[in-house]
């Protein structure tokens, strides 16, 4: 059954949009046939953001914080749903700031910035107002650090392809 649907009929038509699976997932249709939803990978998850999802399935959920991209998930998938290729990036998301962000509201917040441990969000000083939050795309790493962190729920990773819409 479709995702958007199955979450429809549950009353959480907002889930529609596909989770975010573990770092180093293969992709949806792949992780979704190995996957024997053991939840082994959830229980040596450090970070505690990996959680068990619709269907079983496991998913990040960036509420509870962020991932450090330790592997621990990797090294308990015995089914090979989750595999380190060298040189291969966990995922690629990025973040991206709404316009929800306290600082449009002229209100001073640097929570995202103290908790992004990569630098990659900066702020841009405003000539007579308060200073804003930018995103460096080629820092981020998607890690969610800032997510979870953001008291207005400004921030939202988004994959490498929507990127550039959520900039618009």
């Amino acid at each position: 059954m479709d995702p958007s649907r199955r979450s429809f009929l549950r009353g959480r038509p907002e889930r529609g949009t596909q989770a975010v699976r573990p770092p180093w997932s293969l992709p949806e249709a792949r992780f979704t046939q190995r996957c024997t939803r053991c939840g082994d990978c959830i229980q040596r998850c450090e970070t505690g953001v990996l959680q068990k999802g619709d269907g079983g399935f496991p998913e990040i959920r960036f509420a509870a914080g962020g991932c450090s991209f330790c592997g621990e998930c990797v090294e308990a998938c015995k089914p090979g749903a989750l595999h380190i290729t060298p040189g291969a990036k966990p995922w690629l998301f990025k973040a991206s700031i709404g316009i929800s962000c306290l600082t449009r509201q002229k209100v001073v917040c640097r929570t995202c910035g103290e908790h992004c441990e990569r630098g990659a969000i900066r702020f841009r000083l405003e000539r007579g107002g308060i200073a804003t939050p930018q995103v460096d795309p080629a820092s981020c790493n998607g890690c969610g650090m800032c997510v979870a962190d953001c008291p207005s729920h400004a921030i939202t990773l988004h994959s490498a392809e929507k990127f550039e819409e959520a900039l618009a």
